[in-house]
């Protein structure tokens, strides 16, 4: 029962690159997932009226803190062209 697990290789450590992309993709899949549920308020039944607000309001604070996070690490996001992401560094 006190057995004691050692690990066989080094987990990598992820490039800042790396890091970027999935910041992104985070960014990305939070932005969609707060659009379907605004959708899904606009059409739901009275009992579910209360669900989807508590879900808009989770995705738009986790979408606020990765938008402050990309910006922390010096990356700008632009949310409205096209409905997609595009991150680019600021000169400076």
């Amino acid at each position: 029962m006190g057995e004691e697990y050692i690990k066989e290789e080094k987990i990598r450590e992820k490039t800042e690159e790396e890091k970027n992309k999935e910041l992104l993709l985070s960014i990305s899949t939070t932005k969609k997932m707060l659009e379907e549920a605004t959708i899904n308020f606009e059409f739901a039944e009275p009992g579910l009226i209360e669900y989807y607000s508590y879900n808009i309001k989770a995705h738009k604070a986790k979408l606020d803190y990765l938008i402050k996070l990309a910006k922390s690490r010096g990356l700008k996001v632009n949310l409205e062209v096209k409905n997609e992401l595009e991150l680019f560094r600021e000169v400076g």
